[in-house]
């Protein structure tokens, strides 16, 4: 028997944009294995927004948005005056939410609203954004949880690399004492350049800005607050903490010289960018993130690149690494859709 899915997303940018065109090139493939039909009911974004009760093609949508910049005149379904909110509040028949608008971590905005309004409705939640769950996330949890619904985040928490599938489903039954992750690629690529090419801090990032992987002010990044961001969450919704990222103690890569990385790695290590958490004796989560000296056999100390890992140690499994998965904005929209089919695909 088929499931048929009306989703709304909120925001159209690059990973909205992907996820829209993988409901048209993957639709096949979800009604063939999965029974699922998915129909795209409308978009919320501030430049205007579009809704339709008969479904909206996605691929032509995202086409149209490049084209114009704007939904609002969307023929016959275009909303100017519309934000992501009236559309959740106005979508009949509607499911799922898929949240992508850009993430702010103080106030979780526009996004919290958003979800909030989602879940109200009954709706399942698909979300790219970590902003609302940085703070919010147990009082969303129990919400979602009232509703009978679920809230799916692994595109928040380091896009195709499945960091909370692994916690939450192949880790589900064991004790989580620790997590270690590379959690940023843009730090990562450029601790790599400086030690497989030799090359200084500065030059580094000039390469990876060159190549897009570093944004023209990449402060979020090299000065380790995605990281803490990132970390946070994981731990939140793995080990039940409480984590805000302000509490992560924090140093960035900034500092890293090209002398200290050739020193490591003549004494066969590797500096990364790691962030730690940890319980401690009396259960509470401790975090931090810095550069770290890996020994060579260490299972993070192979992640090079833009690539990104994580290492959990349990009570019952012992020590699982997960490395890899893209971090562009098609990974993440990937991330989403695969969030979005374990909702309704058969166990």
């Amino acid at each position: 028997m088929t499931k048929r899915v009306r989703v709304v997303i909120c925001g159209f940018g690059k990973v909205g944009q992907n996820f829209a065109r993988l409901l048209d090139s993957k639709r096949r493939m979800a009604a063939d294995r999965h029974g699922i039909e998915i129909e795209l009911a409308g978009v919320g974004e501030l430049k205007g927004s579009v809704l339709s009760e008969s479904g909206i093609p996605p691929s032509a949508l995202a086409e149209y948005f490049e084209t114009h910049g704007s939904l609002g005149d969307y023929p016959e379904e275009g909303k100017p005056e519309w934000e992501g909110a009236d559309i959740v509040r106005e979508a009949a028949r509607t499911n799922v939410l898929v949240e992508t608008t850009p993430t702010d971590i103080q106030t979780g905005e526009p996004a919290l609203t958003h979800i909030r309004l989602a879940l109200e409705r009954g709706w399942h939640v698909v979300s790219a954004n970590k902003g609302p769950f940085i703070r919010n996330y147990q009082s969303l949890k129990n919400l979602a949880g009232s509703k009978g619904v679920e809230i799916k985040l692994s595109a928040a928490a380091a896009a195709a690399l499945p960091t909370l599938d692994v916690a939450q489903t192949c880790l589900a039954g064991a004790e989580i004492y620790s997590i270690e992750g590379i959690l940023n690629g843009t730090s990562n690529f450029i601790l790599s350049w400086m030690r497989t090419d030799s090359m200084s801090y500065d030059d580094a990032l000039a390469e990876a800005q060159r190549l897009g992987i570093a944004e023209t002010n990449p402060t979020l990044d090299v000065e380790g607050f995605d990281t803490a961001n990132k970390l946070a969450l994981i731990a939140n919704v793995a080990m039940g903490a409480d984590l805000l990222p302000e509490q992560v103690d924090r140093t960035g890569i900034t500092g890293v010289s090209a002398d200290e990385v050739r020193r490591t790695a003549a004494k066969g290590k590797i500096i990364r960018l790691v962030g730690r958490a940890s319980m401690d004796e009396r259960g509470e989560v401790r975090a931090s993130v810095a550069p770290t000296h890996l020994s060579a056999d260490h299972p993070l100390a192979s992640v090079d690149g833009s690539e990104k890992g994580i290492t959990y140690t349990t009570d019952t499994m012992d020590r699982i690494t997960v490395s890899g998965g893209k971090s562009d904005p098609c990974g993440a929209a990937a991330a989403l859709y695969k969030d979005l089919l374990n909702i309704y695909r058969a166990p």
